[in-house]
Protein backbone atom coordinates (compact mmCIF):
# COMPACT_ATOMS: atom_id res chain seq x y z
CA UNK A 1 0.00 0.00 0.00
CA UNK A 2 1.35 3.44 -0.96
CA UNK A 3 0.07 6.07 1.44
CA UNK A 4 2.11 8.79 -0.24
CA UNK A 5 -0.25 8.87 -3.23
CA UNK A 6 -3.13 9.90 -0.98
CA UNK A 7 -1.32 12.75 0.77
CA UNK A 8 -1.25 15.12 -2.20
CA UNK A 9 -4.20 17.18 -3.47
CA UNK A 10 -4.51 17.30 -7.24
CA UNK A 11 -7.08 18.40 -9.79
CA UNK A 12 -10.51 18.82 -8.15
CA UNK A 13 -9.15 18.45 -4.59
CA UNK A 14 -6.42 21.06 -5.12
CA UNK A 15 -7.33 24.38 -3.50
CA UNK A 16 -4.93 26.13 -5.86
CA UNK A 17 -4.79 29.88 -5.31
CA UNK A 18 -7.10 29.46 -2.31
CA UNK A 19 -4.84 26.97 -0.48
CA UNK A 20 -3.67 29.69 1.90
CA UNK A 21 -7.17 29.62 3.40
CA UNK A 22 -6.37 26.22 4.90
CA UNK A 23 -3.35 27.57 6.77
CA UNK A 24 -4.09 27.84 10.47
CA UNK A 25 -6.82 25.21 10.45
CA UNK A 26 -6.49 22.18 12.73
CA UNK A 27 -4.92 19.09 11.14
CA UNK A 28 -7.07 16.28 12.50
CA UNK A 29 -10.03 14.69 10.73
CA UNK A 30 -12.55 15.42 13.50
CA UNK A 31 -11.80 19.14 13.76
CA UNK A 32 -11.70 19.56 9.99
CA UNK A 33 -15.09 17.87 9.64
CA UNK A 34 -16.46 20.47 12.04
CA UNK A 35 -14.96 23.24 9.93
CA UNK A 36 -16.54 21.80 6.78
CA UNK A 37 -19.94 21.69 8.48
CA UNK A 38 -19.65 25.39 9.22
CA UNK A 39 -19.03 26.20 5.56
CA UNK A 40 -21.45 23.99 3.63
CA UNK A 41 -25.17 23.23 3.57
CA UNK A 42 -26.70 20.14 1.95
CA UNK A 43 -29.12 21.10 -0.80
CA UNK A 44 -31.79 18.55 0.11
CA UNK A 45 -31.47 18.82 3.89
CA UNK A 46 -31.63 22.63 3.98
CA UNK A 47 -35.35 22.61 4.95
CA UNK A 48 -34.39 20.88 8.22
CA UNK A 49 -32.50 24.07 9.05
CA UNK A 50 -35.51 26.23 8.18
CA UNK A 51 -34.10 27.25 4.80
CA UNK A 52 -35.69 27.74 1.40
CA UNK A 53 -32.99 27.94 -1.24
CA UNK A 54 -32.94 30.30 -4.18
CA UNK A 55 -32.31 29.16 -7.74
CA UNK A 56 -28.83 30.64 -7.49
CA UNK A 57 -28.12 28.60 -4.37
CA UNK A 58 -29.38 25.40 -6.00
CA UNK A 59 -27.00 26.08 -8.88
CA UNK A 60 -24.00 25.95 -6.53
CA UNK A 61 -24.27 22.16 -6.32
CA UNK A 62 -22.79 21.91 -9.82
CA UNK A 63 -19.44 23.35 -8.67
CA UNK A 64 -16.77 20.69 -9.13
CA UNK A 65 -13.36 22.01 -7.92
CA UNK A 66 -12.59 22.81 -4.29
CA UNK A 67 -10.83 25.95 -5.45
CA UNK A 68 -14.07 27.30 -6.95
CA UNK A 69 -16.01 26.34 -3.83
CA UNK A 70 -13.56 28.27 -1.69
CA UNK A 71 -13.64 31.28 -4.00
CA UNK A 72 -17.40 31.45 -3.59
CA UNK A 73 -17.26 30.99 0.19
CA UNK A 74 -14.78 33.80 0.85
CA UNK A 75 -16.32 36.10 -1.76
CA UNK A 76 -19.49 35.95 0.31
CA UNK A 77 -17.75 36.03 3.71
CA UNK A 78 -14.01 36.84 3.91
CA UNK A 79 -13.57 35.60 7.47
CA UNK A 80 -11.22 32.65 8.14
CA UNK A 81 -12.68 29.25 7.31
CA UNK A 82 -12.63 28.38 11.00
CA UNK A 83 -15.49 30.86 11.51
CA UNK A 84 -18.69 28.90 11.05
CA UNK A 85 -21.13 30.66 8.75
CA UNK A 86 -24.79 30.99 9.63
CA UNK A 87 -26.87 28.23 8.07
CA UNK A 88 -28.41 30.56 5.50
CA UNK A 89 -24.98 31.90 4.49
CA UNK A 90 -23.29 28.58 3.71
CA UNK A 91 -22.22 27.29 0.32
CA UNK A 92 -24.73 24.79 -1.05
CA UNK A 93 -23.59 21.31 -1.97
CA UNK A 94 -24.36 17.64 -1.48
CA UNK A 95 -22.51 14.80 0.23
CA UNK A 96 -19.79 14.83 -2.42
CA UNK A 97 -18.95 18.50 -1.67
CA UNK A 98 -18.66 17.87 2.08
CA UNK A 99 -16.45 14.88 1.35
CA UNK A 100 -14.24 16.59 -1.22
CA UNK A 101 -13.69 19.65 0.96
CA UNK A 102 -12.76 17.41 3.90
CA UNK A 103 -10.42 15.33 1.73
CA UNK A 104 -8.81 18.48 0.32
CA UNK A 105 -8.12 19.82 3.82
CA UNK A 106 -6.64 16.52 5.00
CA UNK A 107 -4.43 16.23 1.93
CA UNK A 108 -3.30 19.83 2.38
CA UNK A 109 -1.85 18.79 5.74
CA UNK A 110 -0.31 15.60 4.37
CA UNK A 111 -2.89 13.22 5.81
CA UNK A 112 -3.66 10.33 3.41
CA UNK A 113 -7.29 10.71 2.40
CA UNK A 114 -9.62 9.73 -0.42
CA UNK A 115 -13.26 10.23 -1.33
CA UNK A 116 -15.42 7.10 -1.51
CA UNK A 117 -18.64 6.78 -3.48
CA UNK A 118 -21.20 4.22 -2.40
CA UNK A 119 -24.38 3.85 -0.36
CA UNK A 120 -25.40 4.68 3.21
CA UNK A 121 -27.78 2.71 5.42
CA UNK A 122 -28.55 5.51 7.85
CA UNK A 123 -30.74 8.01 6.00
CA UNK A 124 -33.75 5.79 5.26
CA UNK A 125 -34.59 2.64 7.13
CA UNK A 126 -34.22 -0.49 5.01
CA UNK A 127 -32.63 1.35 2.08
CA UNK A 128 -29.10 2.14 0.95
CA UNK A 129 -28.96 5.69 -0.37
CA UNK A 130 -26.44 7.05 -2.85
CA UNK A 131 -23.77 8.80 -0.76
CA UNK A 132 -20.12 9.89 -0.43
CA UNK A 133 -17.82 9.86 2.60
CA UNK A 134 -14.17 10.46 3.43
CA UNK A 135 -11.75 7.58 3.96
CA UNK A 136 -8.55 8.64 5.72
CA UNK A 137 -5.55 6.81 7.11
CA UNK A 138 -5.58 6.89 10.89
CA UNK A 139 -1.90 6.53 11.75
CA UNK A 140 -2.56 5.72 15.40
CA UNK A 141 -5.04 2.94 14.63
CA UNK A 142 -3.09 1.81 11.54
CA UNK A 143 -6.23 1.54 9.43
CA UNK A 144 -8.44 3.39 6.98
CA UNK A 145 -11.36 5.09 8.73
CA UNK A 146 -14.61 6.32 7.18
CA UNK A 147 -15.82 9.79 8.18
CA UNK A 148 -19.13 11.36 7.24
CA UNK A 149 -18.21 15.04 7.31
CA UNK A 150 -21.80 15.97 6.48
CA UNK A 151 -23.33 14.66 9.71
CA UNK A 152 -23.42 17.58 12.12
CA UNK A 153 -25.37 17.43 15.39
CA UNK A 154 -28.63 18.46 13.67
CA UNK A 155 -28.41 15.65 11.12
CA UNK A 156 -27.33 13.08 13.67
CA UNK A 157 -30.53 13.88 15.55
CA UNK A 158 -32.67 14.10 12.41
CA UNK A 159 -31.57 10.70 11.08
CA UNK A 160 -31.19 9.09 14.52
CA UNK A 161 -27.56 8.19 13.85
CA UNK A 162 -26.43 5.78 16.57
CA UNK A 163 -22.74 5.53 15.63
CA UNK A 164 -19.80 7.92 15.61
CA UNK A 165 -19.73 9.78 12.24
CA UNK A 166 -15.96 10.05 12.70
CA UNK A 167 -15.69 6.25 12.42
CA UNK A 168 -18.57 5.05 10.27
CA UNK A 169 -19.08 1.25 10.48
CA UNK A 170 -18.49 -0.55 7.18
CA UNK A 171 -21.98 -2.02 7.27
CA UNK A 172 -23.46 1.48 7.54
CA UNK A 173 -21.61 2.82 4.51
CA UNK A 174 -20.97 0.44 1.65
CA UNK A 175 -18.36 1.46 -0.89
CA UNK A 176 -19.79 0.84 -4.35
CA UNK A 177 -17.79 -2.37 -4.83
CA UNK A 178 -19.18 -3.88 -1.64
CA UNK A 179 -22.69 -2.82 -2.64
CA UNK A 180 -22.20 -4.57 -5.98
CA UNK A 181 -21.06 -7.79 -4.30
CA UNK A 182 -24.08 -7.78 -1.98
CA UNK A 183 -26.42 -7.23 -4.91
CA UNK A 184 -24.78 -9.94 -7.04
CA UNK A 185 -24.84 -12.45 -4.20
CA UNK A 186 -28.57 -11.87 -3.72
CA UNK A 187 -28.15 -10.58 -0.17
CA UNK A 188 -29.62 -7.15 -0.94
CA UNK A 189 -32.18 -6.54 -3.72
CA UNK A 190 -30.92 -4.09 -6.36
CA UNK A 191 -33.86 -1.72 -5.84
CA UNK A 192 -32.79 -1.22 -2.21
CA UNK A 193 -29.91 0.87 -3.61
CA UNK A 194 -31.51 4.16 -4.49
CA UNK A 195 -31.70 7.95 -4.41
CA UNK A 196 -34.91 9.94 -4.94
CA UNK A 197 -36.78 7.92 -7.60
CA UNK A 198 -33.64 6.28 -9.02
CA UNK A 199 -32.80 2.70 -8.07
CA UNK A 200 -31.37 -0.56 -9.26
CA UNK A 201 -28.25 -2.28 -10.52
CA UNK A 202 -27.51 0.44 -13.08
CA UNK A 203 -27.23 2.94 -10.20
CA UNK A 204 -24.73 0.71 -8.38
CA UNK A 205 -22.75 0.36 -11.61
CA UNK A 206 -22.66 4.14 -12.01
CA UNK A 207 -21.31 4.56 -8.51
CA UNK A 208 -18.68 1.92 -9.24
CA UNK A 209 -17.45 4.14 -12.06
CA UNK A 210 -17.47 7.23 -9.86
CA UNK A 211 -15.63 5.37 -7.10
CA UNK A 212 -13.04 4.17 -9.62
CA UNK A 213 -12.51 7.78 -10.68
CA UNK A 214 -12.28 8.98 -7.07
CA UNK A 215 -9.72 6.26 -6.34
CA UNK A 216 -7.68 7.92 -9.07
CA UNK A 217 -8.19 11.40 -7.56
CA UNK A 218 -10.94 12.43 -9.96
CA UNK A 219 -13.89 13.16 -7.69
CA UNK A 220 -16.84 13.87 -9.98
CA UNK A 221 -20.34 15.11 -9.25
CA UNK A 222 -22.78 12.35 -8.21
CA UNK A 223 -24.79 13.02 -11.39
CA UNK A 224 -21.85 13.21 -13.80
CA UNK A 225 -22.21 10.39 -16.32
CA UNK A 226 -19.89 8.95 -18.94
CA UNK A 227 -19.42 5.69 -20.83
CA UNK A 228 -19.69 2.83 -19.99
CA UNK A 229 -22.12 3.84 -17.24
CA UNK A 230 -25.51 2.31 -18.07
CA UNK A 231 -28.41 4.76 -18.40
CA UNK A 232 -31.36 4.50 -16.00
CA UNK A 233 -33.01 1.09 -15.92
CA UNK A 234 -30.72 -0.26 -18.66
CA UNK A 235 -29.15 -3.70 -18.68
CA UNK A 236 -25.74 -3.88 -17.02
CA UNK A 237 -22.59 -5.62 -18.27
CA UNK A 238 -22.09 -7.76 -15.18
CA UNK A 239 -18.67 -9.06 -16.19
CA UNK A 240 -17.20 -5.59 -16.53
CA UNK A 241 -18.61 -4.35 -13.23
CA UNK A 242 -17.75 -7.57 -11.40
CA UNK A 243 -14.13 -6.72 -12.20
CA UNK A 244 -14.42 -3.11 -11.05
CA UNK A 245 -16.11 -4.21 -7.82
CA UNK A 246 -13.33 -6.66 -7.06
CA UNK A 247 -10.65 -4.02 -7.54
CA UNK A 248 -12.35 -1.14 -5.76
CA UNK A 249 -13.55 -3.13 -2.74
CA UNK A 250 -9.92 -3.46 -1.65
CA UNK A 251 -8.07 -0.67 -3.47
CA UNK A 252 -4.81 -1.05 -1.57
CA UNK A 253 -4.48 -4.67 -2.63
CA UNK A 254 -5.14 -3.77 -6.26
CA UNK A 255 -3.51 -0.36 -6.50
CA UNK A 256 -1.51 -0.92 -9.68
CA UNK A 257 -4.42 -2.51 -11.52
CA UNK A 258 -6.81 0.25 -10.44
CA UNK A 259 -4.42 2.83 -11.88
CA UNK A 260 -4.05 0.86 -15.11
CA UNK A 261 -7.78 0.21 -15.58
CA UNK A 262 -8.51 3.88 -15.07
CA UNK A 263 -5.75 5.37 -17.19
CA UNK A 264 -5.80 2.84 -20.02
CA UNK A 265 -9.44 1.77 -20.21
CA UNK A 266 -11.91 3.89 -18.23
CA UNK A 267 -10.67 7.44 -17.65
CA UNK A 268 -13.10 10.28 -17.05
CA UNK A 269 -13.42 11.96 -20.46
CA UNK A 270 -12.96 15.67 -21.02
CA UNK A 271 -16.71 16.09 -21.45
CA UNK A 272 -19.31 14.34 -19.28
CA UNK A 273 -23.09 14.45 -19.17
CA UNK A 274 -24.50 16.43 -16.27
CA UNK A 275 -27.65 14.36 -15.75
CA UNK A 276 -29.35 17.01 -13.59
CA UNK A 277 -28.83 19.81 -16.10
CA UNK A 278 -29.27 17.31 -18.95
CA UNK A 279 -26.35 18.72 -20.91
CA UNK A 280 -22.72 17.88 -21.69
CA UNK A 281 -20.14 19.79 -19.67
CA UNK A 282 -16.38 20.09 -20.02
CA UNK A 283 -14.53 19.04 -16.88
Amino acid sequence: MTLEFWRTPVDLSDAGAQARLFDGLPHDAASLAKVVQGLLMHEHIAPAYGLTLSAEQHDQVHTRPVEAMLESIVAHDPRPLSAARRAEERQIGVCRHFTLMHVAMLRHFGVPARARCGFSAYFQRGKFLDHWVTEYWNADARRWVLVDAQLDARQQELFKVAFDPLDVPRDQFLVAGDAWHLYRSGKIPPDDFCILDLKGSWLIAGNLMRDLAALNKREMLPWDCWDPMPPPNAAVDHAQFNRLALLSSDPDAHEAELRAVYSEELPVPRVVMNAVRNRPEAV
